[in-house]
């Protein structure tokens, strides 16, 4: 079996003892059939240390962007440098996480729009996909998207919470939708009917590690290897074979994520 961690934060793991390290983490991960990362950037200060993961093994690749959460005012985000990181290296395959919160923000809804669109300009430019975070902000967020999946822009909403319209829209537009542990959480009935309704096809898993352990981990400190346990629940959900989910879920990382994949066959997904 072959699954990849759509989306998680290796440059911020926590290990739980003297011996553990990224390299022991990311070994129990391939053992278990965990055979891709992507290293997702939260700000530009750490771009170097997630570029740095990212080159050192072939089955890890990472993104450039700013967090929402960042408290970045948009003049302080130099699109120059952002595309100047985004080209430095062929492992670069995305732009974000970038999006918005308003959760947390209220009062920074204005900055948060106009540093999220500064990075979707520079996606476009660059031809690249963009992982997209949005929490309690379906409007603007849609529209925004709208204003640029128009123009051929492609990407994915990580972690997806949000409601099944929402949902819906996104898939219209041509992105995909990426699921978390949060799907395993007792209380996510609403979000594993978005889970069933999502074509296979336009689905991805991650863990967004370190942070959404899956249960049975909830309380710990996630793991890439726990994209399996998310899987595992979008098969059950959707009354398939984990082989099935696995494949599928692996093709679409590649066909979004220019990372220069041949493909795995089914025959290769047990």
């Amino acid at each position: 079996m072959n699954l990849i961690d759509s989306h998680c934060h290796l440059d911020r793991l926590e290990f739980n003892h003297p011996d553990e390290n990224l390299q022991t983490v990311l070994a129990q991960a391939r053992d278990r059939h965990i055979g891709g990362f992507l290293c997702v950037d939260i700000d530009l200060d750490n771009f170097a240390d997630v570029k740095r993961i990212a080159e050192s093994a072939p089955d890890i690749w990472c993104s450039a962007g700013v967090h929402p959460l960042a408290d970045l005012n948009p003049e302080q985000l130099d699109s120059v440098r952002l595309k100047s990181m985004a080209k430095s290296s062929a492992k670069v395959v995305a732009i974000g996480e970038c999006g918005l919160d308003y959760y947390y923000k209220k009062d920074r809804q204005a900055q948060q729009r106009a540093v999220f669109e500064k990075q979707l300009a520079v996606a476009m430019e660059l031809e690249l996909p963009v992982i997209v975070h949005t929490r309690d902000a379906r409007e603007d967020t849609l529209a925004l998207l709208d204003k640029y999946t128009s123009q051929g822009l492609k990407g994915v909403l990580h972690c997806f919470t949000e409601s099944m319209d929402m949902a819906l829209a996104a898939l219209e537009m041509g992105f995909y939708i990426s699921f978390s542990g949060i799907i395993t959480f007792r209380n996510a009935s609403s979000l594993r009917d978005v889970v069933q309704a999502v074509p296979l096809d336009r689905l991805l898993v991650e863990t967004d590690s370190p942070y959404l352990a899956p249960v049975p981990h909830r309380g710990k400190s996630n793991r890439p290897t726990w994209v399996l346990e998310v899987a595992e629940k979008v098969a059950e959900v959707k009354g398939l074979d984990l082989a099935e989910v696995a494949n599928q879920t692996t093709r679409n990382f590649h066909h979004l994520f220019p990372t220069e994949y041949t493909g795995t066959s089914a025959s290769e997904v047990q």
